[in-house]
């Protein structure tokens, strides 16, 4: 498995509610049409809390890390092309001005390592 993440931020203004909703009820539908071949798409929405040890409540770097699988690379770089040369790259580059702060966004390929941790007897 070859897995995608990206770390967003939303809009300056937009409440994590509304910026939730909006991703869930729109944005998430112009995802699902851009990944043909994907295996799985999942967003993992980060709720800030105090730090415990200082009562500190933080605004955190990104709002959402969204988490993309596909059988192998070349699966990814076809969906990238196939984002490149259609409407639907477009679409969604469009409708993120409506959600996110791009200038924020951050992608990184993900390479999974488990530990295989011994149970207490």
């Amino acid at each position: 498995m070859y897995k995608v993440l990206v770390f967003l931020k939303r809009k300056p203004g937009m409440s994590l509610s509304a910026f939730r909703e909006y991703y869930e009820t729109v944005h998430r539908k112009l995802g699902e049409q851009s990944i043909p071949g994907a295996r799985r798409y999942m967003r993992r929405y980060l709720d800030p809390f105090a730090d415990p040890l200082t009562g500190e409540t933080r605004e955190l770097d990104f709002d959402v890390i969204t988490e993309i699988w596909f059988d192998d690379r070349a699966a990814f770089e076809k969906v990238v092309a196939h984002s490149a040369t259609g409407d639907i790259g477009a679409r969604i580059a469009a409708d993120e001005e409506n959600l996110f702060d791009r200038g924020k966004n951050r992608f990184a390929a993900v390479e999974e390592v488990e530990s295989d941790l011994e149970q207490p007897a």
